[in-house]
């Protein structure tokens, strides 16, 4: 091979010594996945529910809702799994529920599940927002933050039990505090003359509405008793050769046996290696390319990670499949890179939000949302403001569509968010998030926040430890946050890698003025650049409609205006992309559900697309935009376009 392709593998492998498993500071977390050695009980669908309304919200704890049958205990509800539970009745006290609520399932285990060689794991995929898990009125585990997963072994309490029977009691709060993420504030009023005895309200500072309960997949799952309990990858090429390097953690054992294979979409195998950990070399890679950038983009292999120990007169075997895709990610000071080439994010920010369910997983409407991004000709979307749910992570690396994963980092605005407690727990929720997606192909830059107010004081230390700490865990993407804060005064831009601005001129500001966008805009990005000398974004610009509201002149609401609004920030964006603009991202995808406010009427109308998914007139002028631009930045046919 040649000196520099030696000097790439010498790289990559101190890179890999860098990042290692042993980094996070608990164990993996794997998105469950059967195999040979492992089964899965999904326990998705009705479940009993109640909102505990007592005054203190605490009644449910002190008289221990969980030793027994909830039904025991008072009366329930059908409750859906997942889904939020605030538009799943007719009360209105459930929608706007702040406190804790009771969801209760019961299950029969299989009898080979209780074996002394067999782990059984109880994973709740997320729960907003505090969550105290109980099996059989014994609590096996507590986590405090939503939109990432945790689990629990619980096989010793199923054993205590012979029959196989398995009461699960999830208790789940949304109570929002200064030292959450996002954060919020609990206001107690006490005026009898304007407001009903104890009234509390949770105040937030963020725009969309606060959903709660169990938002996705619980699931029942085995493995055996010495198993993989995390895998990290690292993939980097140099002409055909792609190279992946790989590090396996086993729990159970002090000396297993790892064979690793990598097979391609064909189902051949291409490269295998042994140990737990190496570096496997693919001859004529098929690289993970984005959406419209390749004419095969999305391109995943399969890493088979079979392990075997013995120990106490056992043997183990344990079989894992990981997808991987092999692509690279480079930041210079005007350029995104993947695979070494320009990159465009032409894209979209989302929200986790649809009638009734609220943010639960649903497997409809995440197939038509992928639809529509590829109809829409988007080659990328942020996870805006939180962690999305694997499954769609996984879409995301089928389909090619390039993610900017953010944590829930929103709404940093009280001068008590930036104290030492918010920051460990900032700390701890990037450390689950690069844990749960960092072998993610569609993965190419982690967010810290979104709009913090980044120009107080201690903003400067805060988000330098945040960003430096990030990196440590993953040294191999970009990261950033996304700002709304004044040029000269953010401190934290100086440690991002690349800028993400968030601007609403003539709606917010000057609203109603189209004409300023052009001026205002202009300056913006050179503020931006001509300070940092990154490359910039713009993460965030729309307008709101309502559908079908029409005006000529437009003016603000109607489809004309939002149009209007689209076309003066494109006219910019095109010359600006030809210097150091390297993305767009339309805020937002669809309409969402918010708090009720008068600047809302039942929500954000910025979407492209309603609430239902149907199409304003601004999708169908950003359609043409963005499939122009694909032809013009990607390796496409001629003249392509959807489906």
């Amino acid at each position: 091979s040649s000196p520099g392709f030696r000097r790439l593998v010498k790289y990559f492998l101190s890179l890999s010594s860098v990042w290692n498993v042993g980094h996070f500071k608990d164990s993996g977390m794997l998105f469950p996945r059967e195999s040979s050695s492992r089964e899965i009980k999904e326990l998705n669908g009705l479940w009993n529910f109640r909102a505990d309304h007592s005054l203190n919200r605490n009644l449910g704890f002190e008289q221990a809702w969980y030793k027994s049958r909830l039904a025991e205990s008072g009366p329930v509800i059908d409750m859906p799994v997942p889904a939020s539970y605030n538009d799943i009745t007719q009360d209105p006290r459930l929608r706007d529920f702040i406190g804790w609520v009771w969801y209760e399932r019961e299950v029969l285990v299989p009898s080979g599940w209780v074996s002394e060689e067999t782990r059984v794991v109880l994973r709740v995929g997320s729960a907003h927002y505090y969550s105290v898990v109980w099996v059989n009125g014994i609590k096996v585990m507590e986590h405090e933050g939503g939109h990432l997963p945790f689990e629990a072994e619980i096989v010793e309490v199923l054993r205590n039990n012979p029959g196989g029977a398995c009461r699960i009691t999830i208790a789940v709060n949304n109570t929002l505090t200064l030292q959450t993420l996002p954060p919020g504030t609990i206001q107690h009023i006490d005026d009898p003359t304007r407001y009903p005895a104890d009234y509390v309200v949770q105040n937030t500072n963020f725009d969309f509405f606060n959903y709660a309960g169990l938002h996705r997949p619980v699931m029942l799952y085995t493995t055996p008793k010495a198993y993989v309990d995390d895998i990290t990858v690292l993939t980097t090429f140099a002409d055909n050769i792609g190279l992946l390097s790989y590090q396996v953690s086993v729990l159970g054992s002090p000396n297993p046996t790892v064979t690793v294979t990598l097979t391609d979409k064909d189902g051949r195998c291409v490269a295998s290696s042994t140990g737990p950990s190496g570096v496997i070399k693919v001859t004529d890679a098929n690289l993970w390319w984005p959406y419209l950038m390749h004419e095969n983009p999305g391109y995943l292999y399969s890493m088979g990670v079979h392990m075997t120990t013995s120990g106490e007169g056992s043997v183990y075997e344990d079989v894992y499949a990981l997808p991987v895709g092999i692509r690279t990610v480079q930041v210079t000071n005007t350029q995104f890179l993947i695979n070494n080439k320009p990159f465009y994010f032409h894209g979209v920010n989302k929200h986790e939000d649809a009638d009734i369910r609220g943010k639960g997983l649903d497997w409809p409407l995440m197939v038509k949302d992928f639809n529509l991004l590829k109809w829409l000709g988007a080659n990328s979307f942020r996870t805006s403001h939180y962690p999305y749910a694997e499954e769609i992570m996984q879409m995301a690396d089928r389909h090619g569509i390039v993610v900017i994963d953010e944590c829930p980092g929103v709404g940093i605005k009280d001068i008590r968010s930036f104290g030492n407690a918010s920051l460990s727990h900032h700390l701890a929720v990037m450390d689950e998030l690069v844990r749960r997606d960092k072998n993610h192909a569609s993965v190419v830059m982690w967010s810290v926040a979104n709009e913090p107010a980044a120009e107080m004081p201690p903003a400067g230390f805060y988000f330098k430890t945040l960003m430096a700490h990030t990196k440590s865990l993953d040294p191999t993407r970009p990261v950033t946050f996304i700002t709304d804060s004044n040029f000269a005064r953010d401190k934290g831009a100086p440690y991002v890698d690349v800028i993400c601005v968030n601007s609403y001129f003539s709606w917010y500001h000057d609203p109603g003025h189209l004409e300023v966008i052009p001026f205002q805009l202009n300056t913006q990005f050179e503020n931006w650049y001509g300070k940092y000398q990154k490359p910039i974004i713009q993460s965030e610009y729309g307008a709101d409609v309502v559908p079908g509201l029409h005006t000529d002149p437009p003016m603000m609401f109607t489809e004309e205006y939002q149009k209007m609004v689209l076309q003066n920030y494109h006219d910019v964006f095109d010359r600006k992309r030809k210097e150091y603009v390297i993305g767009e991202l339309i805020w937002n995808f669809a309409d969402f559900m918010t708090a009720q406010t008068v600047t809302r009427v039942v929500g954000n109308k910025k979407g492209i697309f309603s609430r239902q998914r149907h199409p304003k007139a601004g999708a169908f002028l950003l359609r043409e935009r963005y499939w122009r631009l694909a032809n013009e930045t990607g390796l496409l046919p001629v003249g392509a376009r959807y489906p």
